[in-house]
């Protein structure tokens, strides 16, 4: 077990591992570090614990040190250059007549490099535009291609549920999300009903997916015959999230239709899912990563 702290670089970032040393950090403390990309300025969002070396990259880099009034006002200063700096930016990709969307600006915290993102539907040749840029910064220039849900995460905004959206508020990394799962969770699947604003599968299936597939490993699919405390029966429908489940029973010549919760049933015969809805699978292919 290696003893580390968890820093974060942006508001809902990854969180990176880092050699606190011997110093007490508190979660919200601001610090100074080496990382790949040079001296940076980060957040500490997890305090000391201990963590296997496997999930470790090696090597673990120590903290430098605590922020100090310096470096905050030298972060306020990045900002009002960072806007500066896309202006510019947008004016140089026209003079180009690039076919680029300009996303964000990032200055590191030492001023030795400047970050552009950007998003585009295929690869753009972009080496005049770094030599231009270059040229009026006088710095390092990197240029980074993002996709639509890092785009989603930058900007922010507010979902189809009126909340903002989760990648901007909560969501660290993002994790595959599949048509698979909509399907597992009963929802229809009429790509706009089930991709967020980004234009991708919504990133609450994935949160929720857990939590369904443990109700699904125990609740009998539509079809199915089951044993109820009133005889056997045929389920008819299934409300998975209120563990209702109703089943078609045998009442003499007749059959009644009653609710049961999923305990009081128990499985004799588990029928096939069946997929009822036909949809354009290669449309909806196209908004999974």
């Amino acid at each position: 077990m290696i003893e580390v702290v968890g820093v974060r670089f942006k508001k809902v970032g990854k969180i990176y591992y880092f050699d606190g040393d011997s110093a007490e950090y508190k979660i919200g403390e601001h610090v100074i570090v080496e990382t790949s990309r040079g001296i940076e300025y980060g957040t500490i969002a997890i305090a000391k614990k201990e963590v296997e070396e496997e999930e470790i990259v090696s090597p673990l880099k120590k903290i430098i040190r605590k922020a100090t009034a310096e470096d905050d006002e030298q972060v306020k200063k990045n900002i009002v250059k960072q806007l500066d700096a896309y202006n510019i930016c947008n004016e140089k990709i026209k003079k180009h007549q690039l076919e680029m969307k300009l996303v964000d600006v990032e200055y590191t915290f030492d001023n030795n490099k400047v970050l552009f993102y950007f998003t585009a539907d295929g690869r753009i040749d972009f080496r005049e535009l770094v030599r231009d840029l270059a040229s009026v910064f006088k710095t390092r220039i990197e240029l980074r291609q993002i996709g639509v849900r890092d785009e989603a995460k930058m900007i922010g905004g507010l979902g189809i549920c009126g909340r903002p959206f989760c990648c901007s508020t909560f969501l660290g990394e993002f994790d595959p999300v599949s048509i698979k799962m909509a399907k597992e969770q009963n929802l229809s699947l009429n790509p706009t009903k089930i991709s967020g604003t980004c234009g991708r599968l919504m990133c609450c299936l994935k949160n929720e997916q857990a939590a369904y597939e443990d109700l699904i490993k125990k609740t009998p699919n539509v079809g199915s015959l089951v044993r109820t405390p009133d005889g056997k029966g045929i389920v008819s429908s299934v409300s998975i999230l209120k563990g209702i489940v109703s089943v078609a029973v045998e009442n003499g010549v007749e059959k009644e239709i009653k609710d049961y919760k999923t305990e009081e049933i128990k499985i004799l015969k588990k029928a096939m899912v069946k997929d009822e809805e036909k949809v354009d699978m290669r449309s909806l292919k196209q908004l999974e990563d």
